[in-house]
């Protein structure tokens, strides 16, 4: 049998048509959220919601509801209650850092205590794409109208936000609000990524995509535009090699996202200016 028949029989199958729809939604909302981690500077958050989704799905184990509701519940929380903490750009990694520390030593004294299967916990965190269910594809659907949607009304002030917080500030952008609401949607994230990548290879599907678009793009828009491309490009590219060489998808998508972010820093800097320039001398939108 050709590649192209056996790829073409694969996707007869409901959980391979699952795990397609999944990506393309994940692709349309979740490469938003990596252009707000680069430019808060918060790179740790990956690992932070990692560890606190383990967390949650420690408790969904030992309480007997869904792992991966309880994991999103948790980094929701999680999102919201760090937001606090962060006074100034460098308090955002800080704080990480602690939620980070306290989560992972959290769930590995739950899951000691409880005598929680942990092989069963941490296999959740590797992901299996097959393994998509309606739910998930409906909380990925809800990401990739939210998060967009969120994006366009409030572009202006986000523009601000991710270039100076204190910039912000004086320019009446509500930044401790918009600060919570950007952390908690950065966190149902990384915790909604989980059953396709797995929350340790969640960079495939937000970090990669936003990198290599930073350096096409000219302004926050066209930069998101251009995540957006890029993740619905990779994803596509990506499941499709893994189904034709039958190779495990999360892997194949991150080293494909990878080569894309590679390549593109291939491409001379052009001299213009950047959106980071253009959103200082930009007001605030009004509401």
């Amino acid at each position: 049998m050709s590649v192209l028949g056996q790829v073409g029989d694969l996707l007869h199958l409901v959980p391979v048509q699952r795990a397609g729809v999944g990506l393309l939604l994940a692709a349309a909302g979740l490469p938003v959220v990596g252009v707000v981690i680069v430019g808060l500077d918060i790179m740790p958050v990956r690992f932070a919601m990692m560890h606190v989704a383990l967390l949650g799905i420690a408790v969904g184990q030992l309480i007997g509801l869904d792992p991966v509701v309880c994991a999103l519940l948790a980094c929701a929380a999680a999102g919201a209650g760090v937001a606090p903490l962060a006074r100034t750009p460098d308090g955002l990694s800080g704080a990480m850092g602690l939620l980070m520390s306290l989560a992972i030593a959290a769930a590995l004294l739950l899951l000691a205590l409880s005598g929680v299967n942990a092989n069963g916990a941490f296999a959740l965190l590797w992901g299996s794409i097959l393994a998509v269910r309606p739910t998930d594809l409906l909380l990925l659907g809800v990401l990739a109208v939210a998060v967009p949607g969120l994006f366009w009304w409030r572009r202006r002030d986000l523009a601000l936000l991710l270039h100076d917080r204190e910039l912000a500030l004086c320019s009446g952008v509500p930044v401790q609000r918009l600060t919570v609401l950007l952390l908690v949607l950065v966190a149902v994230a990384v915790a909604g990524a989980i059953r396709l990548t797995g929350a340790l290879l969640v960079d495939a599907l937000t970090l990669l995509p936003a990198l290599a678009a930073r350096r096409l793009g000219r302004s926050l828009v066209s930069i998101t535009a251009w995540a957006v491309v890029i993740g619905v490009a990779v994803n596509t590219a990506g499941f499709l090699a893994a189904l034709a060489w039958d190779l495990p998808p999360g892997p194949v998508l991150v080293l494909a996202a990878g080569a894309v972010a590679l390549a593109v820093h291939l491409i001379p800097e052009r001299r213009t200016s950047s959106w980071r320039a253009s959103a200082s001398s930009a007001g605030p939108s009004s509401h």
